[in-house]
């Protein structure tokens, strides 16, 4: 059965966006949500907002969706995900992605170059890391290097082992997580289609690298929620953020498994023009209705009922570009409101 979280990223403005943020995170914790998500970007970090949460809840995962760990080295990357884990009472979910290869060497300064192989390899340093209070860690790789002897003793960490998903959308990074990871965080343009396809394959493939049950990689969704009273409102919504991915050309793959490669096209030729309303039009009915949730609030639970199975966990959310404070705030209070209905006949059924 799928579980449900809501993210706590871009909720709220200035010094009391903790208390928000916080806010949100009992309310899910109260109808059952399992976990609560946090984001970063150029301008927020993921790992300090879980600090908050972790201090304001007492039985919801806390995850990170994602935290870049191609900008922090190995070691800060481990000891805040121990002080993390330590705080929260071991509910940590450290969720890590690189970011887009222009995004690797733009915003942290690093090469853009293999990004499936950088995080294989960041994985099994952190791995070892985690251990450090049983010895040594020694290890030398094509991206990092590492040597540390602890001079004093290094407590043991809570748990034995954390949880780490890593954010992937094609085929390296996607096999990287059926290898190594516990987890894949998805991405809002992911389809239930695609991860039966693709996203199942190559889990797959790399799940048998190392001998592991694919079934063992948890994988996780993350669907944009447009709620208004105002339905078309709603899809406009949604159709902008969607607009805003597709003009990627991450997503190929994706947008030619369900035919719409020639609407990307037309939504990249918006986008290079600045054209907004055209970026907009451009963004299928098909497409809206496939990757996002665009609805009035009284509709909402039967659509959170009506996704199709794929995912073993979804991350609801608001979409991510072009809402104010307040209209975020508004969907998160109606996902709130719609997840409580949906969790509650979940249950009694």
């Amino acid at each position: 059965m799928t579980t449900f979280g809501v993210n706590a990223f871009g909720v709220g403005r200035g010094p009391q966006r903790f208390a928000t943020m916080t806010e949100l995170a009992r309310e899910a914790e109260d109808i059952g949500c399992t976990a609560v998500w946090t984001s970063e970007l150029y301008s927020r970090s993921a790992t300090v907002p879980m600090a908050a949460l972790a201090a304001g809840t007492s039985t919801i995962r806390i995850g990170s969706n994602i935290a870049y760990g191609v900008g922090r080295s190995p070691l800060m990357c481990a000891a805040e995900a121990r002080d993390l884990d330590e705080l929260s009472g071991g509910r940590i979910i450290l969720g890590i992605g690189n970011g887009t290869p222009k995004m690797m060497e733009a915003w942290h300064g690093v090469p853009g170059e293999a990004p499936a192989a950088r995080m294989a390899e960041l994985l099994t340093v952190l791995k070892a890391l985690w251990r450090l209070h049983e010895g040594p860690v020694h290890h030398d790789g094509r991206f990092y290097h590492v040597h540390i002897s602890p001079t004093s003793d290094v407590p043991e960490p809570i748990r034995p082992e954390i949880p780490i998903w890593i954010a992937g959308v094609n085929k390296l990074m996607l096999r990287t997580a059926g290898e190594l990871a516990d987890g894949l965080v998805g991405h809002p343009m992911y389809t239930a289609e695609y991860v039966r396809g693709p996203v199942a394959d190559e889990i797959a493939t790399g799940a048998a690298l190392s001998g592991r049950d694919p079934a063992e990689v948890t994988i996780m969704g993350i669907r944009m929620c447009a709620i208004n009273d105002d339905v078309e409102l709603a899809r406009r919504q949604a159709a902008y953020a969607i607009g805003q991915y597709a003009a990627s050309r991450v997503y190929d793959r994706l947008f030619a498994l369900h035919g719409w490669s020639a609407a990307q096209q037309r939504i990249r030729e918006a986008a290079r023009d600045r054209d907004s309303e055209a970026l907009i039009s451009a963004v299928t009915d098909d497409m809206i209705d496939t990757i996002a949730i665009a609805c009035r609030p009284a509709e909402f639970p039967a659509a959170l009922a009506a996704i199709p199975d794929g995912f073993d966990h979804l991350d609801l959310i608001a979409p991510p570009w072009g809402l104010s404070d307040h209209e975020t705030r508004a969907i998160n209070a109606e996902i709130l409101a719609g997840l409580r209905s949906h969790l509650a006949h979940t249950v009694s059924v």
